[in-house]
């Protein structure tokens, strides 16, 4: 019934010293830093488009996946701005299954943070270094901002994270665009509180120390669907949602109001292929409303290089081992439309 120590991890100092990110990369990383910034704030009328695997649980295939977006990319660049999906940390609702490389860097192998740690480190520099696209991650444990603070553009707090007052108070001293999920239960009125609570300043204790924040203005709404109490799924990216989000929004002092749809999840049912008319239906709803389209900055779609999901084991090279994702072609077509269409 008691802890069992197991090893002493790293500082975050120690693993940024053993696996820095070269100097051309932190120039790079500014540089999208600001880009996102700006299409959060309105200076920027490009539309954002989070994309990646459910999770990333191999280097290579994620770098595989990584360097086919920069090409593409290179023709959307006008009108989008591609963010890799580079989850490190799945969230699991009962505690069982993979956790993510930053736990597990082997999916078949045992639980090893340390290892974890520097896998996912070695991964997410190299994804920039062969794409030359900084990632969106999910900040499951907030104590572990500081391994990544340094590579990544966006974060995400995910549904089951966004009541917790340490993940929305850890928030709001990040300097990086974050998106807060409407929780499981679909409630706006506490994503919109997490969106209050980080976007302000705050005292509290973080990793040993007293400290104080300014309060993060990037943070915003991220409609992700909801689960009713029959259990049953609820979609929340509809016309009717995003204005209701709109007129809440108008009742709250914040800042730069915007949200960006989670075409899977809820939203999908987890039905992977939905997403591509999820996806057109949101830009349909911002073509026909002026305050949609100003609100609405972006898409967040599950995508890999082959489509759907595969049980650990079974060795299929850039097949998620969580929830199915769309393949490339797919990827590729809903991309060039989105850009289109946007």
């Amino acid at each position: 019934m008691a802890f069992k120590y197991v090893q002493q991890l790293p500082t975050p100092q120690e693993i940024r010293e053993e696996y820095p990110l070269p100097e051309e990369l932190k120039t790079l990383k500014q540089k999208r830093d600001k880009e996102i910034s700006d299409i959060i704030t309105g200076k920027d009328d490009r539309f954002l488009v989070i994309i990646g695997p459910c999770s990333a649980d191999n280097e290579n295939a994620v770098c595989e996946y990584v360097s086919r977006l920069s090409r593409v990319n290179e023709r959307v660049k006008d009108r989008l701005l591609l963010v890799p999906r580079i989850y490190t940390n799945k969230p699991r609702t009962t505690g069982s299954g993979y956790k993510g490389i930053t736990s597990q860097p082997d999916p078949e192998g045992k639980t090893d943070f340390r290892a974890g740690l520097v896998a996912m480190r070695r991964m997410q520099i190299h994804a920039i270094e062969v794409s030359g696209l900084t990632a969106a991650d999910e900040m499951l444990y907030p104590d572990n901002w500081g391994y990544v603070e340094d590579i990544l553009s966006y974060v995400a707090i995910g549904a089951r994270s966004v009541e917790d007052q340490q993940h929305r108070l850890t928030v709001s001293g990040f300097d990086v665009a974050s998106g807060m999920k409407n929780p499981t239960s679909g409630d706006f009125g506490v994503m919109l509180n997490s969106v209050y609570a980080a976007q302000h300043p705050h005292s509290f204790t973080y990793r040993g120390y007293e400290v104080h924040t300014d309060g993060n203005p990037l943070a915003h709404c991220v409609l992700r669907g909801a689960t009713n109490k029959h259990g049953a799924n609820t979609p929340n990216y509809h016309y009717e949602d995003i204005m209701r989000l709109i007129h809440m929004y108008q009742e709250m002092d914040l800042v730069y109001p915007a949200c960006v749809i989670d075409t899977n999840h809820s939203n999908s049912n987890k039905e992977y292929f939905q997403q591509i008319r999820i996806a057109k239906e949101v830009l349909h709803n911002r073509h026909v409303n002026a305050e949609i389209r100003h609100i609405v900055k972006g898409l967040m779609i599950e995508s890999y290089l082959e489509e759907g999901c595969q049980k650990i084991g079974e060795g299929v090279y850039g097949k998620s081992i969580t929830d199915p994702c769309l393949g490339w072609a797919d990827t590729e077509r809903l991309i060039y439309d989105i850009a289109e269409t946007v």
